[in-house]
This record gives C-alpha cells, structure tokens and sequence, in this order.
C-alpha cells in the first residue's frame, strides 16, 4: 500500500516538473494527496465508519479548517487557519470542482504571472477571502475549508489578463451541451451568480459564496494593480466548470 502510493506520488511529481505551470500542478496534486488522506475521501480504513467516521471528520475539519467565531476570539494558531483550510476539502465534489476550475485557469494565469508570484497571489487571495468571510460571519461555529476562495481569485485575475480568451462551457438547461464563449463572458456571468446565491445563503453547512466573491474581487484588483491596462494578453482556449462552508 505505502509503495504504491510513493510510486503514484513520484510519478505526478516528476510530472508537475516537466510543465510550464508547475505550481499549479503541484497544488492539484497537493491537494488531492491532503484529501484522499483524510477522513472525508473515505479512503483510510483507520478513521472507522458510521458515526466514529462523522466524528473523525468533525474533529478535521474543525482543526484545520476555519472556525470565525475562533478565528478572533480564539488562540494565536487560529490565526493560521485561513491558509491551512485552503488545502482542505469536504468532498470529493467539492475537491474535483476546485481542482477542474484551478487545471483549467491557473496554468495560463502562472505562466503570465511567473511561479512565485503566483504561489503568494494564490495563498495572499485564498487567506484573505476566508478571512473576509469569517469576517462577515463571526459568530459562526461552521468550519470553513476548502480552496474555492483562491481559485475564484485566480478566475477574477483571468478574467483581467485573458479576456477574449474562448472558454468551453457546459449549460445545463442546453442539455449540457459544450459553447465556447470569452472569458469575458462566462467569469463576470459565474460572478453574477455568486452574488444570487449568496443573497439567499443560510448560516447552515453548504457553499460559502461570499468567499468566492471576495476571492474573486481580489483576483481582478490585484491584476489590474499590478499589470495595468497594457498588459493583457490575447490567449489560446481553455474548458469550464463550476467550481463550497466549502468554498
């Protein structure tokens, strides 16, 4: 068991270093690892089932992932769980949603930003969306984890770098059938949406929306700052999902 994992590892390994996007890669492939090793993939026969699994998941994810009403009311180490919670999932839903929307934006967003600058763009914009969403909630007891609030960041700053990039998008009430449209189209469409949803959210478990959209507004400010008007760039096509609370 633990060699085939070592060799599963190693080859995505070598694979993330043979790409022009590395760190996107790795993230995806970081966060995968993280999640089919926790309680939530329902892949490690240790965490047990039924209820002592549910508690085993409770306890994770209220570890690692970012509980507002302790995040300024709480212990100095709460203060690191914005970024910790970044690399949690709750499901494999919501895992594969992130991880499709940050495989299809991210890559051409690092190769225009570089490895490093967007390694702390994407932890800076993912720390601060938690952050505004716990700060709009804090009083919650809900855990928040998962990746949503820097991979929106990475859309918003997309959406700034690439706008006529054409991007395939799947409609469900066209029967799900595959549109290319610019990007400037489909992200400020998928932000409109945000907004709705956010609008009729409850303070229950669910998808955080709020931090999608404060990722999101980082993600177009920090490339509009940053690059200025001069600097975008006329792109090859990228695919779309939907990419949870679980932001």
């Amino acid at each position: 068991m633990i060699s085939t994992w070592s060799t599963a590892v190693g080859r995505a390994l070598r694979a993330v270093r043979g790409t022009s996007a590395p760190m996107t890669y790795g993230l995806i492939v970081l966060c995968g690892l993280i999640f089919a090793l926790g309680p939530a993939s329902g892949l490690v026969p240790g965490y047990g089932s039924g209820d002592a699994l549910l508690a085993a998941q409770r306890a994770y994810f209220r570890h690692w992932g970012v509980v507002p009403a302790e995040l300024f009311d709480g212990p100095a180490g709460a203060a690191l769980t914005p970024a910790t919670a970044l690399f949690v999932h709750g499901s494999w839903v919501h895992l594969l949603g992130n991880m499709l929307f940050l495989f299809v934006f991210g890559a051409m967003t690092e190769e225009r930003m570089g490895r490093v600058e967007f390694t702390l763009f994407y932890v800076g914009c993912g720390y601060l969306a938690l952050l505004g969403y716990a700060a709009a909630n804090a009083a919650s007891e809900q855990s928040l984890v998962g990746a949503s609030g820097a991979v929106s960041a990475v859309l918003g700053a997309f959406l700034y770098l690439f706008p006529r990039a054409r991007v395939t998008s799947l409609l469900p009430f066209l029967f799900f059938l595959p549109l290319r449209f610019p990007a400037w189209v489909v992200l400020p469409s998928w932000a409109a949406l945000q907004w709705l949803a956010a609008g009729q959210a409850s303070d229950g478990p669910g998808v955080a929306y709020l931090a999608h959209l404060v990722g999101f507004g980082l993600g177009f400010g920090y490339a509009w700052v940053r690059y200025g008007r001069g600097t975008r760039v006329k792109a090859a096509p990228a695919p779309v999902t939907e990419g949870e609370r679980q932001p």
